[in-house]
């Protein structure tokens, strides 16, 4: 069953976030059981709140990629540039469509 997380974070900083999000993707190119799709969305009712959807072949899946130190790390230096620490919320996938 596929798996998806939500993590949930404010930030002042989201173009560093960014870069260190697409220095670890660039690393991770290639490297099996990451995650398949990755969503970032910006509340607009509080602008410096993200949640960001992360959809796994599995929750295992998500529980090496977790564990890999090189996700610790960049999770670890995103931590640094939120201005609360990040809450996360894991989902079991139940129904996914594309709609167009």
């Amino acid at each position: 069953m596929k798996f998806a997380q939500i993590i949930d974070f404010e930030t002042e900083r989201i173009d560093e976030i960014r870069e260190l999000v697409e220095g670890a993707e660039q690393r991770s190119a290639g490297r099996s059981g990451g995650p398949l799709h990755r969503m970032v969305l910006q509340d607009r009712n509080t602008p410096n709140r993200y949640l960001v959807v992360l959809e796994f072949e599995s929750s295992d899946d998500a529980r090496r990629n977790s564990e890999d130190p090189g996700t610790t790390r960049v999770a670890r230096l995103i931590a640094e540039l939120c201005t609360r620490p990040p809450a996360f919320t894991d989902c079991d996938v139940r129904d996914s469509s594309e709609l167009k």
